[in-house]
Protein backbone atom coordinates (compact mmCIF):
# COMPACT_ATOMS: atom_id res chain seq x y z
CA UNK A 1 0.00 0.00 0.00
CA UNK A 2 3.09 2.55 0.29
CA UNK A 3 3.26 2.43 -3.06
CA UNK A 4 -0.43 4.26 -3.60
CA UNK A 5 -0.23 7.15 -6.22
CA UNK A 6 -1.17 10.17 -5.55
CA UNK A 7 -3.94 11.42 -8.07
CA UNK A 8 -4.63 15.01 -8.96
CA UNK A 9 -6.88 16.93 -6.76
CA UNK A 10 -6.58 13.64 -4.37
CA UNK A 11 -4.72 15.60 -1.47
CA UNK A 12 -4.36 14.05 1.92
CA UNK A 13 -6.40 15.56 4.89
CA UNK A 14 -6.26 16.19 8.62
CA UNK A 15 -9.31 15.17 10.98
CA UNK A 16 -9.88 18.29 13.42
CA UNK A 17 -7.60 18.98 16.57
CA UNK A 18 -10.43 19.87 18.60
CA UNK A 19 -10.34 15.60 18.77
CA UNK A 20 -7.77 16.01 21.05
CA UNK A 21 -10.11 17.57 23.66
CA UNK A 22 -12.74 14.78 23.11
CA UNK A 23 -10.25 12.23 23.85
CA UNK A 24 -9.89 13.41 27.57
CA UNK A 25 -14.17 13.36 27.84
CA UNK A 26 -13.42 9.45 29.92
CA UNK A 27 -11.74 11.95 33.05
CA UNK A 28 -15.20 12.67 33.46
CA UNK A 29 -16.08 9.48 34.87
CA UNK A 30 -13.30 8.88 37.28
CA UNK A 31 -13.34 12.51 38.30
CA UNK A 32 -16.95 12.76 39.41
CA UNK A 33 -16.34 9.44 41.22
CA UNK A 34 -12.77 11.45 42.88
CA UNK A 35 -15.67 14.06 43.41
CA UNK A 36 -18.23 12.35 45.74
CA UNK A 37 -15.83 10.73 47.71
CA UNK A 38 -14.57 14.08 48.99
CA UNK A 39 -17.86 15.19 48.82
CA UNK A 40 -18.68 12.46 51.47
CA UNK A 41 -15.44 12.79 53.17
CA UNK A 42 -16.62 16.35 54.38
CA UNK A 43 -15.11 18.06 51.86
CA UNK A 44 -11.48 16.88 52.90
CA UNK A 45 -10.00 14.43 50.69
CA UNK A 46 -7.17 11.94 52.05
CA UNK A 47 -4.08 10.82 50.98
CA UNK A 48 -5.22 8.04 48.71
CA UNK A 49 -7.58 10.73 47.21
CA UNK A 50 -4.72 13.27 46.33
CA UNK A 51 -2.73 9.82 44.88
CA UNK A 52 -5.64 9.14 42.82
CA UNK A 53 -5.69 12.81 41.31
CA UNK A 54 -2.05 12.65 40.64
CA UNK A 55 -2.49 9.61 38.72
CA UNK A 56 -5.08 10.56 36.71
CA UNK A 57 -3.29 13.85 36.15
CA UNK A 58 -0.35 11.73 34.66
CA UNK A 59 -2.79 9.74 32.65
CA UNK A 60 -3.81 12.27 30.79
CA UNK A 61 -0.77 13.77 29.98
CA UNK A 62 0.13 10.64 28.40
CA UNK A 63 -3.15 10.05 26.55
CA UNK A 64 -2.99 13.72 25.15
CA UNK A 65 0.62 13.33 24.02
CA UNK A 66 -0.56 10.28 22.08
CA UNK A 67 -3.37 11.71 20.78
CA UNK A 68 -1.50 14.45 19.48
CA UNK A 69 1.35 12.34 17.74
CA UNK A 70 -1.45 10.02 16.83
CA UNK A 71 -3.78 13.20 15.19
CA UNK A 72 -0.07 14.45 13.40
CA UNK A 73 0.40 10.91 11.69
CA UNK A 74 -3.20 10.42 10.95
CA UNK A 75 -4.82 11.48 7.30
CA UNK A 76 -7.26 10.65 5.15
CA UNK A 77 -8.37 11.04 1.27
CA UNK A 78 -10.91 10.27 -1.84
CA UNK A 79 -9.02 9.02 -4.71
CA UNK A 80 -10.92 8.51 -7.64
CA UNK A 81 -12.21 5.63 -6.78
CA UNK A 82 -11.31 4.59 -3.32
CA UNK A 83 -11.54 6.11 0.39
CA UNK A 84 -8.36 5.72 1.94
CA UNK A 85 -7.07 6.18 5.53
CA UNK A 86 -3.38 6.65 6.51
CA UNK A 87 -2.35 6.59 10.50
CA UNK A 88 0.56 4.97 12.53
CA UNK A 89 4.29 6.37 13.59
CA UNK A 90 6.77 3.38 13.36
CA UNK A 91 4.43 1.67 10.97
CA UNK A 92 2.91 2.94 8.37
CA UNK A 93 -0.35 1.91 7.65
CA UNK A 94 -2.84 2.62 5.09
CA UNK A 95 -6.08 1.15 4.81
CA UNK A 96 -8.84 1.93 1.45
CA UNK A 97 -12.28 0.64 0.78
CA UNK A 98 -13.36 0.70 -2.97
CA UNK A 99 -16.36 3.95 -3.35
CA UNK A 100 -18.06 1.21 -5.45
CA UNK A 101 -18.56 -1.09 -2.24
CA UNK A 102 -19.93 1.97 0.42
CA UNK A 103 -23.07 0.86 1.21
CA UNK A 104 -24.12 3.73 4.23
CA UNK A 105 -22.33 6.43 5.76
CA UNK A 106 -23.60 6.97 9.06
CA UNK A 107 -22.63 10.05 11.13
CA UNK A 108 -22.91 10.29 14.84
CA UNK A 109 -21.95 13.24 17.86
CA UNK A 110 -22.20 12.07 21.61
CA UNK A 111 -22.70 15.06 24.32
CA UNK A 112 -18.73 16.15 24.22
CA UNK A 113 -18.50 15.90 20.15
CA UNK A 114 -21.29 17.87 20.24
CA UNK A 115 -20.16 20.62 22.20
CA UNK A 116 -17.16 20.82 20.27
CA UNK A 117 -19.11 20.63 16.89
CA UNK A 118 -17.39 17.33 16.31
CA UNK A 119 -18.76 14.40 13.83
CA UNK A 120 -17.51 10.45 14.10
CA UNK A 121 -17.91 9.45 9.83
CA UNK A 122 -18.52 5.93 9.56
CA UNK A 123 -18.39 4.05 6.31
CA UNK A 124 -19.46 0.89 5.96
CA UNK A 125 -19.59 -1.77 3.05
CA UNK A 126 -21.88 -4.21 4.77
CA UNK A 127 -19.33 -6.55 6.32
CA UNK A 128 -19.37 -7.47 10.17
CA UNK A 129 -15.82 -5.75 10.69
CA UNK A 130 -15.18 -4.02 7.16
CA UNK A 131 -15.73 0.00 6.90
CA UNK A 132 -13.20 2.75 7.58
CA UNK A 133 -13.90 5.52 10.80
CA UNK A 134 -12.71 8.86 11.05
CA UNK A 135 -12.82 10.45 14.12
CA UNK A 136 -13.45 13.32 14.28
CA UNK A 137 -14.34 15.88 12.01
CA UNK A 138 -16.31 19.35 11.85
CA UNK A 139 -19.77 18.85 11.40
CA UNK A 140 -19.80 20.88 8.11
CA UNK A 141 -16.57 18.64 6.70
CA UNK A 142 -18.27 15.37 7.77
CA UNK A 143 -21.53 16.35 5.75
CA UNK A 144 -19.76 17.33 2.54
CA UNK A 145 -17.82 14.19 2.70
CA UNK A 146 -20.56 11.75 3.14
CA UNK A 147 -21.92 13.77 0.46
CA UNK A 148 -19.23 13.61 -1.64
CA UNK A 149 -18.75 9.07 -0.74
CA UNK A 150 -22.46 8.82 -1.75
CA UNK A 151 -22.21 10.60 -4.98
CA UNK A 152 -19.15 9.21 -6.22
CA UNK A 153 -20.39 5.67 -4.95
CA UNK A 154 -22.86 6.23 -7.69
CA UNK A 155 -25.76 6.95 -5.27
CA UNK A 156 -26.57 10.48 -6.76
CA UNK A 157 -30.14 11.57 -8.01
CA UNK A 158 -33.11 13.25 -7.85
CA UNK A 159 -34.35 13.77 -3.98
CA UNK A 160 -37.35 12.48 -2.99
CA UNK A 161 -40.25 13.58 -0.40
CA UNK A 162 -39.32 13.59 3.14
CA UNK A 163 -40.76 9.97 4.56
CA UNK A 164 -41.61 11.50 8.03
CA UNK A 165 -41.01 13.97 11.02
CA UNK A 166 -40.97 13.39 14.46
CA UNK A 167 -43.91 14.52 16.66
CA UNK A 168 -43.91 15.76 19.84
CA UNK A 169 -47.05 13.99 20.94
CA UNK A 170 -45.40 10.84 20.31
CA UNK A 171 -43.70 10.76 23.56
CA UNK A 172 -47.16 9.25 24.91
CA UNK A 173 -45.60 6.14 22.99
CA UNK A 174 -42.42 5.88 25.13
CA UNK A 175 -44.01 4.28 28.66
CA UNK A 176 -45.15 1.42 26.59
CA UNK A 177 -41.75 0.30 25.93
CA UNK A 178 -39.76 -2.46 27.57
CA UNK A 179 -38.14 1.03 29.36
CA UNK A 180 -40.70 1.41 31.65
CA UNK A 181 -39.56 -1.87 33.95
CA UNK A 182 -35.96 -2.50 32.74
CA UNK A 183 -34.46 1.04 32.33
CA UNK A 184 -35.32 0.97 36.46
CA UNK A 185 -33.41 -1.89 37.46
CA UNK A 186 -30.59 -1.01 34.96
CA UNK A 187 -30.30 2.18 36.16
CA UNK A 188 -30.42 0.70 39.81
CA UNK A 189 -27.78 -1.87 38.81
CA UNK A 190 -25.83 0.75 37.61
CA UNK A 191 -25.78 3.08 40.60
CA UNK A 192 -25.21 -0.06 42.78
CA UNK A 193 -21.92 -0.89 40.90
CA UNK A 194 -20.63 2.55 40.84
CA UNK A 195 -20.99 3.39 44.35
CA UNK A 196 -19.36 -0.76 45.30
CA UNK A 197 -16.46 0.66 42.99
CA UNK A 198 -16.27 3.65 44.90
CA UNK A 199 -16.02 1.37 47.72
CA UNK A 200 -19.52 2.38 49.46
CA UNK A 201 -22.11 -0.27 50.44
CA UNK A 202 -25.65 0.74 49.14
CA UNK A 203 -27.21 -1.05 51.35
CA UNK A 204 -24.95 0.44 54.82
CA UNK A 205 -26.47 3.75 53.41
CA UNK A 206 -28.41 5.44 56.35
CA UNK A 207 -32.46 6.23 54.24
CA UNK A 208 -31.36 3.06 52.08
CA UNK A 209 -31.25 1.17 55.51
CA UNK A 210 -34.48 2.77 57.18
CA UNK A 211 -36.35 2.63 53.83
CA UNK A 212 -35.62 -1.42 53.86
CA UNK A 213 -36.40 -1.34 57.45
CA UNK A 214 -39.93 0.78 57.30
CA UNK A 215 -40.97 -1.61 54.27
CA UNK A 216 -40.27 -4.94 55.99
CA UNK A 217 -42.32 -3.50 59.38
CA UNK A 218 -45.29 -2.20 57.22
CA UNK A 219 -48.41 -3.75 55.55
CA UNK A 220 -47.19 -5.50 52.83
CA UNK A 221 -50.28 -6.11 51.05
CA UNK A 222 -50.75 -1.91 50.59
CA UNK A 223 -46.59 -1.11 50.52
CA UNK A 224 -46.03 -3.54 47.55
CA UNK A 225 -48.61 -2.11 45.36
CA UNK A 226 -47.41 1.34 45.98
CA UNK A 227 -43.52 0.23 45.78
CA UNK A 228 -44.69 -0.99 42.28
CA UNK A 229 -46.86 2.17 41.30
CA UNK A 230 -43.55 4.18 42.28
CA UNK A 231 -41.49 1.71 40.31
CA UNK A 232 -43.72 2.32 37.30
CA UNK A 233 -44.07 6.20 37.41
CA UNK A 234 -39.80 6.34 37.66
CA UNK A 235 -39.81 3.89 34.67
CA UNK A 236 -42.11 5.80 32.84
CA UNK A 237 -40.36 9.07 33.04
CA UNK A 238 -37.59 7.80 32.32
CA UNK A 239 -38.50 5.97 29.28
CA UNK A 240 -40.00 9.50 28.54
CA UNK A 241 -36.44 10.92 29.32
CA UNK A 242 -34.63 8.39 26.92
CA UNK A 243 -36.90 8.43 24.13
CA UNK A 244 -36.72 12.06 23.84
CA UNK A 245 -32.85 12.28 24.12
CA UNK A 246 -33.11 9.38 21.48
CA UNK A 247 -35.51 10.41 18.82
CA UNK A 248 -35.65 14.09 18.98
CA UNK A 249 -35.51 15.84 15.68
CA UNK A 250 -36.22 12.46 14.12
CA UNK A 251 -36.14 12.77 10.13
CA UNK A 252 -36.70 10.16 7.83
CA UNK A 253 -36.18 10.95 3.91
CA UNK A 254 -34.71 9.48 0.93
CA UNK A 255 -31.78 11.40 1.08
CA UNK A 256 -31.08 10.82 -3.32
CA UNK A 257 -32.99 8.46 -5.52
CA UNK A 258 -30.78 5.53 -4.34
CA UNK A 259 -30.16 6.23 -0.38
CA UNK A 260 -32.52 6.38 2.67
CA UNK A 261 -31.22 8.38 5.46
CA UNK A 262 -32.25 8.28 9.47
CA UNK A 263 -31.50 11.43 11.42
CA UNK A 264 -32.06 11.70 15.66
CA UNK A 265 -30.65 12.22 18.66
CA UNK A 266 -30.79 15.41 21.15
CA UNK A 267 -27.55 15.20 22.82
CA UNK A 268 -26.13 12.72 20.50
CA UNK A 269 -26.67 13.07 17.03
CA UNK A 270 -27.20 9.98 15.08
CA UNK A 271 -27.50 9.84 10.86
CA UNK A 272 -27.89 6.59 9.29
CA UNK A 273 -27.70 5.79 5.50
CA UNK A 274 -29.35 2.73 3.61
CA UNK A 275 -28.75 2.09 0.17
CA UNK A 276 -31.57 1.39 -1.71
CA UNK A 277 -30.26 -0.92 -3.47
CA UNK A 278 -29.53 -3.43 0.08
CA UNK A 279 -32.71 -2.60 1.03
CA UNK A 280 -34.67 -6.30 1.05
CA UNK A 281 -37.84 -5.28 3.50
CA UNK A 282 -39.64 -3.72 6.24
CA UNK A 283 -40.63 -5.22 9.61
CA UNK A 284 -43.57 -3.52 11.38
CA UNK A 285 -43.07 -4.81 15.14
CA UNK A 286 -46.06 -4.11 17.67
CA UNK A 287 -44.88 -5.23 20.77
CA UNK A 288 -47.49 -5.96 23.19
CA UNK A 289 -47.92 -2.77 25.25
CA UNK A 290 -47.63 -0.38 22.50
CA UNK A 291 -50.01 -2.38 20.20
CA UNK A 292 -52.62 -1.96 22.84
CA UNK A 293 -51.83 1.64 22.62
CA UNK A 294 -52.38 2.29 18.80
CA UNK A 295 -48.60 2.44 17.91
CA UNK A 296 -46.21 0.49 16.31
CA UNK A 297 -42.58 0.87 15.30
CA UNK A 298 -40.44 -0.32 11.62
CA UNK A 299 -36.83 -1.22 11.05
CA UNK A 300 -35.49 -2.14 8.07
CA UNK A 301 -34.67 -5.39 6.62
CA UNK A 302 -31.61 -4.13 4.54
CA UNK A 303 -27.82 -5.20 4.49
CA UNK A 304 -24.57 -3.70 4.46
CA UNK A 305 -25.57 -2.58 8.34
CA UNK A 306 -23.25 -4.36 10.29
CA UNK A 307 -23.56 -7.45 12.58
CA UNK A 308 -26.64 -8.92 14.00
CA UNK A 309 -26.13 -6.63 17.00
CA UNK A 310 -25.41 -3.19 14.93
CA UNK A 311 -28.13 -4.14 12.14
CA UNK A 312 -30.71 -4.08 15.52
CA UNK A 313 -29.52 -0.50 16.66
CA UNK A 314 -29.43 0.67 13.00
CA UNK A 315 -32.09 -0.71 11.24
CA UNK A 316 -35.04 0.96 13.36
CA UNK A 317 -36.42 3.74 10.70
CA UNK A 318 -39.32 5.11 12.70
CA UNK A 319 -39.20 4.65 16.34
CA UNK A 320 -43.03 4.01 18.73
CA UNK A 321 -45.24 5.89 16.70
CA UNK A 322 -49.20 5.74 15.70
CA UNK A 323 -49.75 2.73 13.47
CA UNK A 324 -51.44 4.65 10.97
CA UNK A 325 -47.99 6.59 10.35
CA UNK A 326 -46.49 3.34 10.61
CA UNK A 327 -48.25 1.98 7.82
CA UNK A 328 -47.26 4.80 5.87
CA UNK A 329 -43.68 4.40 6.46
CA UNK A 330 -43.74 0.78 5.51
CA UNK A 331 -45.66 2.13 2.13
CA UNK A 332 -43.19 5.09 1.30
CA UNK A 333 -39.83 2.83 2.17
CA UNK A 334 -40.95 -0.35 0.69
CA UNK A 335 -44.39 0.08 -1.01
CA UNK A 336 -45.49 -2.28 1.71
CA UNK A 337 -49.10 -0.42 3.23
CA UNK A 338 -51.78 -2.50 3.87
CA UNK A 339 -51.49 -6.31 2.77
CA UNK A 340 -54.95 -7.17 3.23
CA UNK A 341 -56.01 -10.56 4.68
CA UNK A 342 -53.11 -12.96 5.28
CA UNK A 343 -53.86 -16.65 4.61
CA UNK A 344 -54.57 -18.09 8.16
CA UNK A 345 -53.04 -20.95 9.96
CA UNK A 346 -54.38 -24.69 10.69
CA UNK A 347 -56.59 -25.08 13.97
CA UNK A 348 -53.94 -27.13 15.67
CA UNK A 349 -51.66 -24.43 15.85
CA UNK A 350 -53.88 -22.19 18.42
CA UNK A 351 -54.02 -25.90 20.61
CA UNK A 352 -50.33 -26.09 20.47
CA UNK A 353 -50.01 -22.42 21.81
CA UNK A 354 -52.40 -23.36 24.71
CA UNK A 355 -50.32 -26.25 25.90
CA UNK A 356 -46.81 -25.04 25.91
CA UNK A 357 -48.49 -21.94 27.78
CA UNK A 358 -49.84 -24.31 30.37
CA UNK A 359 -46.59 -26.80 30.36
CA UNK A 360 -43.56 -24.39 30.38
CA UNK A 361 -45.84 -21.29 33.02
CA UNK A 362 -48.55 -22.44 34.59
CA UNK A 363 -48.05 -25.72 36.04
CA UNK A 364 -44.50 -25.66 37.00
CA UNK A 365 -45.43 -22.21 39.17
CA UNK A 366 -48.71 -23.82 40.54
CA UNK A 367 -46.92 -27.22 41.74
CA UNK A 368 -43.80 -25.51 43.57
CA UNK A 369 -46.98 -23.35 44.99
CA UNK A 370 -48.91 -26.97 46.10
CA UNK A 371 -46.09 -28.59 47.23
CA UNK A 372 -44.64 -25.62 49.21
CA UNK A 373 -47.98 -24.87 50.94
CA UNK A 374 -48.32 -28.53 51.37
CA UNK A 375 -45.23 -29.25 53.37
CA UNK A 376 -44.75 -25.82 55.38
CA UNK A 377 -47.28 -22.95 54.44
CA UNK A 378 -51.15 -24.71 53.53
CA UNK A 379 -52.07 -20.69 52.81
CA UNK A 380 -50.12 -21.59 49.92
CA UNK A 381 -52.58 -24.30 49.12
CA UNK A 382 -55.39 -21.54 47.85
CA UNK A 383 -52.17 -19.47 46.29
CA UNK A 384 -51.71 -22.61 43.95
CA UNK A 385 -55.34 -22.93 43.35
CA UNK A 386 -55.95 -19.24 42.26
CA UNK A 387 -52.70 -18.86 40.08
CA UNK A 388 -54.43 -22.20 38.15
CA UNK A 389 -57.51 -20.38 37.54
CA UNK A 390 -55.55 -17.32 36.70
CA UNK A 391 -53.11 -18.55 34.70
CA UNK A 392 -54.95 -20.67 32.61
CA UNK A 393 -57.28 -17.76 32.17
CA UNK A 394 -54.09 -15.37 30.88
CA UNK A 395 -52.24 -18.57 28.63
CA UNK A 396 -56.01 -18.48 26.98
CA UNK A 397 -56.23 -15.04 26.11
CA UNK A 398 -52.42 -15.10 25.06
CA UNK A 399 -52.67 -17.98 23.25
CA UNK A 400 -55.50 -16.80 20.94
CA UNK A 401 -54.21 -13.41 20.34
CA UNK A 402 -50.55 -15.37 19.25
CA UNK A 403 -52.98 -17.71 17.03
CA UNK A 404 -54.83 -14.94 15.43
CA UNK A 405 -51.50 -12.74 14.72
CA UNK A 406 -50.29 -15.65 12.42
CA UNK A 407 -50.44 -15.37 8.70
CA UNK A 408 -48.54 -15.37 5.39
CA UNK A 409 -49.62 -14.62 2.24
CA UNK A 410 -47.64 -13.53 -1.40
CA UNK A 411 -48.83 -10.01 -2.46
CA UNK A 412 -47.12 -9.75 -6.04
CA UNK A 413 -43.45 -9.22 -5.28
CA UNK A 414 -43.52 -9.13 -1.49
CA UNK A 415 -43.71 -11.95 0.79
CA UNK A 416 -45.45 -10.59 3.87
CA UNK A 417 -44.96 -13.20 7.39
CA UNK A 418 -47.10 -12.54 10.83
CA UNK A 419 -46.06 -13.83 13.83
CA UNK A 420 -46.13 -13.20 17.70
CA UNK A 421 -48.36 -12.13 20.80
CA UNK A 422 -45.77 -10.20 23.05
CA UNK A 423 -44.10 -8.73 20.14
CA UNK A 424 -46.22 -9.12 16.71
CA UNK A 425 -43.88 -8.50 14.05
CA UNK A 426 -45.25 -8.33 10.72
CA UNK A 427 -42.42 -8.90 8.23
CA UNK A 428 -42.61 -7.80 4.12
CA UNK A 429 -40.00 -9.13 2.09
CA UNK A 430 -38.97 -9.05 -1.88
CA UNK A 431 -39.22 -12.38 -2.95
CA UNK A 432 -36.44 -12.30 -4.68
CA UNK A 433 -34.46 -11.78 -1.69
CA UNK A 434 -35.28 -14.99 -0.23
CA UNK A 435 -31.92 -17.78 -0.76
CA UNK A 436 -33.08 -20.86 0.18
CA UNK A 437 -35.38 -22.54 2.48
CA UNK A 438 -35.31 -24.62 5.77
CA UNK A 439 -38.43 -26.95 7.20
CA UNK A 440 -38.37 -28.05 10.98
CA UNK A 441 -40.72 -29.88 12.60
CA UNK A 442 -40.42 -32.13 15.81
CA UNK A 443 -41.95 -35.53 16.85
CA UNK A 444 -44.95 -33.36 18.37
CA UNK A 445 -45.59 -31.01 15.30
CA UNK A 446 -45.27 -33.94 12.83
CA UNK A 447 -47.98 -35.18 14.83
CA UNK A 448 -50.36 -32.64 14.83
CA UNK A 449 -49.33 -32.21 10.74
CA UNK A 450 -47.46 -28.78 11.08
CA UNK A 451 -43.88 -27.33 9.96
CA UNK A 452 -42.04 -24.33 10.41
CA UNK A 453 -40.61 -22.88 7.00
CA UNK A 454 -37.85 -20.47 7.21
CA UNK A 455 -36.43 -18.21 4.27
CA UNK A 456 -33.29 -17.09 4.72
CA UNK A 457 -32.54 -13.59 3.23
CA UNK A 458 -28.75 -12.13 3.73
CA UNK A 459 -30.10 -9.21 5.45
CA UNK A 460 -32.36 -8.00 9.02
CA UNK A 461 -31.80 -11.20 11.21
CA UNK A 462 -31.15 -13.31 8.01
CA UNK A 463 -33.83 -16.14 8.56
CA UNK A 464 -37.95 -15.05 9.18
CA UNK A 465 -40.18 -18.01 10.35
CA UNK A 466 -43.74 -19.18 9.17
CA UNK A 467 -44.47 -20.82 12.45
CA UNK A 468 -46.98 -23.44 12.42
CA UNK A 469 -47.75 -24.05 8.54
CA UNK A 470 -49.96 -27.03 7.48
CA UNK A 471 -46.65 -29.60 6.30
CA UNK A 472 -48.41 -30.48 3.08
CA UNK A 473 -48.55 -26.96 2.51
CA UNK A 474 -45.48 -25.53 2.94
CA UNK A 475 -43.61 -26.85 0.27
CA UNK A 476 -46.08 -25.46 -2.56
CA UNK A 477 -45.87 -22.33 -0.52
CA UNK A 478 -42.26 -21.98 -0.61
CA UNK A 479 -42.61 -22.64 -4.50
CA UNK A 480 -44.64 -19.85 -5.40
CA UNK A 481 -42.56 -17.00 -3.39
CA UNK A 482 -39.59 -18.45 -5.34
CA UNK A 483 -40.18 -20.53 -8.10
CA UNK A 484 -38.32 -23.19 -9.16
CA UNK A 485 -36.33 -23.35 -6.22
CA UNK A 486 -38.30 -26.71 -4.82
CA UNK A 487 -39.28 -28.01 -8.03
CA UNK A 488 -36.98 -31.05 -8.37
CA UNK A 489 -38.65 -31.83 -4.86
CA UNK A 490 -41.95 -31.75 -5.01
CA UNK A 491 -41.25 -33.77 -8.19
CA UNK A 492 -40.04 -35.95 -5.96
Amino acid sequence: MNGISEPSGARWRATDPRTLVAHCAWMGAPLGSLALTAAAAGGRPDARAWITLGVLAAVCAGITGAGLVTWRRTRYRVTADSLELRSGLFTRRVRAIPLHRIRNVDLTAGPVQRLLGLTVLRAGTGGGGAGLKLEALSRPAAERLRAELLARAGSAGAPDPVLSVGDPRWLRYAPLTFWVFGGVFAAAGAVWRVLDGMGVKPWKIGFVRRAAEDFGNSALWLTIPLALLAITALGAAGAVVLYAENWARFRLEWADAATLRVRHGLFTTRAVSIERARLRGVALREPLLLRAGGGATVRAVAGGLGNREENRKRSVILPPAPRAEALRVCEGVFGAGRAGALLPHPRVALRRRVVRGLVWCVLPVGAALAVTGALFAPVLLGCAAAWAVAGTAAVGALARDAYRSLGHAVRGRHLVLRSGTFTRETVTLDRSAVLAWTFTDTPFSRRAGVVTATAAVAAGEEAYRVRDMAAAEAPRFAEAVTPGVLAEFLAV
